[in-house]
């Protein structure tokens, strides 16, 4: 089962994404910020991660560069309301994925998680 770690401060967003996630079969770790996110990065072995970008304490771009800088290879979706075309240039190189706009659609969520792990 594929493990998705999603860091967002907003614990709404956490439960929606569970709500989401779980019955399509993934287990979901959850994280509140940065710095928990790299917490349950080095506790579990974590397929995918879908992080915030705005969160108190360490941000979503300075927590995917340390996941980056430590070596994990795992894949990132940024998930947030900004649209800054430097932000997502930022992210890329921090090695982000994909950038997706709240609020969400859910089968396109899906769909880019279904390929980033190779499950279409």
């Amino acid at each position: 089962m594929p493990r998705i770690l999603v860091v967002d401060d907003a614990k709404t967003m956490r439960d929606t994404l569970k709500d989401l996630l779980i019955p399509q079969g993934f287990e979901v770790v959850e994280a509140e910020n940065g710095e928990q996110g790299l917490e349950m990065m080095a506790a579990h072995a974590i397929d995918l991660v879908i992080s915030d970008l705005n969160m108190p304490g360490m941000d979503g771009l300075t927590m995917c560069g340390h996941i980056k800088t430590q070596g994990y290879t795992t894949p990132i979706f940024m998930l947030t309301t900004q649209t800054s075309p430097e932000l997502k240039a930022q992210a890329k190189t921090c090695g982000v994925l994909a950038w997706i706009v709240k609020p969400h659609k859910d089968d396109v969520l899906l769909q880019g998680i279904r390929k980033v792990l190779k499950m279409t």
